[in-house]
């Protein structure tokens, strides 16, 4: 999942829940491929109707790449999109390409055989230098891989560098220490540090604290190991509800889009996915000149690698293609640098690959950076948690931005949700 809708993130979560739910109980099956039948361009489903023109050049160029071409056919609302690619398994024609969620979602359709495995791709492209290595678990189900990426973002803190400039500041921190002097820097001109909101993205501050300072926590977390009671979390939200208390952040309840409050100077830094570059250049802000972004650096100095935060989502093809043959010629070129090349620039944003030759010099450094050894990468909240987990947790961090106090009570309520969510598993 990538750019996510406010407006509809809550009701998705639970629709997308109810579908996984429904789809597992039966129904669908995963049926067998008739012949294969080559074809000269391909339909790629996608919930990303907001990508059109993006997805529109990409298919052009691997029309004229390697002769097959690429028809987006987008939605743009997410339930509406979940329920067809569901049900789309139990019809003839199945979806030669559509992109879907990473976690459980994939998950369920991996163990229905709904789509097809890409385990020899997955094996060239890491050897190739083409995929980081890191990002190959987040497709990976008993031993094999299914899918392909279709994007990595990577969470970075945006600023305005005008707001930075009339502060004094002069050189982006590089430990948790000199953030914290920044914001106060950035607070004592009368300009709020940091974005907040108590919609969907207020998961962003708890992610960026535990992810921050303890990485391991975080993952436990996700994966029901640990608990959303243990010192550990108690902890991150205390020092989240210091840094509330001390006033660095916006109002939580402000209308204005996060890309104009950061243009307008009413803050001075967002911590967003580098998605969010787009948005900023649809307001005619200039990267380098109006804003720029460094790493976020951890919380605790001493972690062994930078904690990076990063969000992906697959592009599959379902198992009973009648066109595997042009699927696999077509995802074989997408992973190559040539396809991410002409992808991330169609965005203005970066590629999995680190291969791709972005325009942004900016993005172009961290998109090599963070293929290397400096890094941890860090699957992002949203996509880590489990639905039901985080529909609950969506609400209990939300009323805690909103009205700080004793998080204990709201982190109770987030763990039976996880009880219960996890009794079921087992």
């Amino acid at each position: 999942m990538q750019r996510i809708s406010k407006g509809k993130a809550f009701t998705a979560l639970a629709v997308v829940g109810a579908l996984a739910l429904s789809a597992c109980g039966g129904g669908a099956k995963p049926g067998k491929a008739t012949e294969d039948k080559p074809v000269d361009s391909l339909k790629f489903y996608n919930d990303k109707g907001g990508w059109k023109d993006a997805f529109t050049q990409v298919g052009a160029a691997s029309k004229k790449d390697i002769g097959v071409g690429m028809e987006p056919v987008g939605y743009s609302d997410a339930n509406t999109y979940t329920a067809f690619i569901r049900s789309s398994f139990r019809t003839k024609e199945k979806a030669d390409l559509f992109s879907w969620h990473t976690g459980k979602e994939l998950q369920d359709l991996v163990d229905q055989k709904l789509v097809a495995e890409t385990t020899d791709q997955w094996t060239k492209a890491v050897a190739d230098g083409n995929v980081p290595e890191q990002l190959k678990q987040y497709f990976t189900f008993d031993g094999k891989q299914y899918c392909v990426p279709l994007n990595a973002g990577y969470w970075v803190m945006y600023y305005n560098k005008a707001v930075f400039k009339k502060a004094g500041i002069t050189e982006t921190p590089k430990s948790w220490a000199e953030l914290t002097q920044v914001a106060d820097k950035v607070k004592a001109t009368g300009v709020k540090p940091f974005y907040q909101t108590n919609i969907l993205f207020s998961f962003v501050w708890f992610e960026t604290l535990l992810a921050g300072k303890d990485p391991d926590l975080y993952d436990q977390l996700a994966a029901g190991k640990a608990k959303w009671t243990d010192p550990g979390v108690v902890e991150v939200m205390n020092e989240w509800k210091k840094m509330i208390d001390a006033g660095y952040f916006s109002d939580p309840g402000a209308k204005t889009e996060p890309q104009a409050q950061l243009k307008n100077g009413d803050v001075a830094m967002i911590n967003f996915g580098t998605w969010f570059s787009g948005n900023l250049n649809t307001l005619k802000m200039k990267p380098g000149t109006d804003y720029d972004f460094f790493v976020i650096p951890n919380v605790n100095p001493a972690l062994p690698k930078t904690s990076m935060i990063f969000e992906t989502g697959p592009v599959c093809s379902a198992a009973a293609s009648d066109h595997a043959s042009t699927v696999k010629k077509w995802t074989d070129w997408w992973l190559t640098p040539q396809a991410q090349t002409a992808w991330a620039n169609s965005r203005g944003d970066l590629s999995f690959n680190p291969k791709a030759e972005v325009k942004d010099p900016g993005l172009s450094k961290l998109n090599k950076d963070v293929g290397g050894d400096g890094y941890r990468l860090i699957n992002r909240w949203f996509e880590a948690t489990p639905v039901p987990v985080a529909t609950k947790a969506l609400e209990v961090f939300g009323a805690f931005v909103t009205k700080p106090g004793d998080p204990m009570p709201g982190l109770q309520k987030i763990q039976a949700e996880a009880d219960a969510y996890w009794a079921k598993q087992k």
